[in-house]
């Protein structure tokens, strides 16, 4: 970040550029356009389905056919990439869709990559959509508790990344915030002879009241106790910090914060700290949030969006998954 110099400054008046938009565009300090934005996407089996989540106005669980329609309509608006989330036919106890050759992200990134080669295909490689439980991982109960089996669940972890990357995935994500897991997949992906495909971390995800309607849309609520023994506390950001730290050590070739409106300071002290491709989570509350105020009149959604895109850039962000992409692009297209 510059240094910013100091006054006095006697003839300084900034309202004089402030006077028109051309004037405050010329001196715009962050911008905002199509190409730093990643669109999610829900994917599932069957033909023709558009299921709606009734949380996240505008979003859809999709069948590939509509799928392929909705990541070709992003592509054309000027978003470079999609970020992939499975809803498989069934769950068990070992995950098993989440690495199936043709589990239904494996499907969609062949299919993708086949009619939209120019579109960038990022998975999610996490376990919780696949679990019947509804965890991240592979879990051990005791009498009293369940637990997290770390070990275990990275094999899994791993084994799945690498089947993303066999479909034609551009970009493996691992969002399980496992420890060692980014080590994990960096050695399949390399073993498995995809040393070209990078990581994007999920490197600092906290354990957030704002995923609650993320729950809905990729049917991977715990049906047992919560993910907080394993995602980050909100109050930590030194941790974050390190976790970020370990993640780069292990090989992430992006870093992400998760959630990102209420997480901005962490934002801002990874890119400040690491200068590493930094990815923000505009995560489903905060995009509900905003739905919800529009609908009720309360607020401007374009300009309110706009603005909170905006501040995920001006702290940082290099990179914004939302789910308002499509929006925002056409907006910023507009003008």
């Amino acid at each position: 970040m510059s240094k910013i110099a100091t006054g006095p400054f006697p003839n300084y008046r900034p309202r004089r550029l402030r006077r028109s938009g051309a004037l405050r565009r010329l001196v715009a300090e962050t911008h905002l356009n199509a190409s730093q934005l990643v669109y999610p996407l829900f994917a599932r089996g069957g033909r023709r389905i558009r299921k709606p989540i009734g949380a996240m106005p505008g979003v859809f669980q999709l069948s590939l056919d509509e799928l392929l329609k909705d990541a070709q309509k992003a592509f054309e608006l000027g978003v470079p990439a999609v970020l992939l989330f499975g809803i498989p036919d069934r769950k068990d106890a070992k995950a098993s869709g989440a690495y199936a050759r043709n589990g239904i992200v494996q499907q969609a990134v062949r299919l993708l990559k086949k009619e939209l080669p120019g579109l960038m295909v990022i998975t999610d490689v996490c376990l919780c959509e696949y679990m019947s439980h509804g965890h991240c991982g592979i879990v051990k109960r005791h009498r009293d508790h369940a637990c997290i089996e770390n070990d275990a669940s990275l094999k899994l972890l791993a084994r799945t990344a690498a089947s993303h990357a066999d479909a034609g995935a551009d970009i493996v994500a691992p969002s399980d915030m496992m420890d060692g897991r980014v080590a994990a997949v960096r050695a399949a992906l390399d073993n498995g002879g995809f040393a070209e495909t990078p990581i994007m971390s999920y490197a600092a995800k906290f354990a957030s009241a704002y995923y609650g309607p993320f729950r809905e849309a990729a049917e991977s609520t715990p049906q047992f106790g919560d993910r907080r023994s394993y995602q980050m506390d909100a109050a930590n950001a030194d941790e974050a910090l390190r976790e970020v730290a370990m993640d780069i050590a292990e090989g992430a070739d992006i870093v992400m914060v998760k959630p990102a409106l209420a997480y901005l300071d962490i934002i801002y002290r990874v890119k400040s700290e690491f200068a590493y491709p930094t990815a923000a989570y505009h995560v489903s509350a905060e995009y509900s949030m905003i739905k919800a105020a529009a609908a009720n009149g309360w607020v401007d959604e374009q300009a309110v969006t706009m603005e909170t895109l905006l501040a995920m850039r001006r702290a940082g962000a290099d990179i914004i998954i939302t789910y308002s992409a499509c929006d925002a692009a056409r907006w910023l297209r507009q003008g």
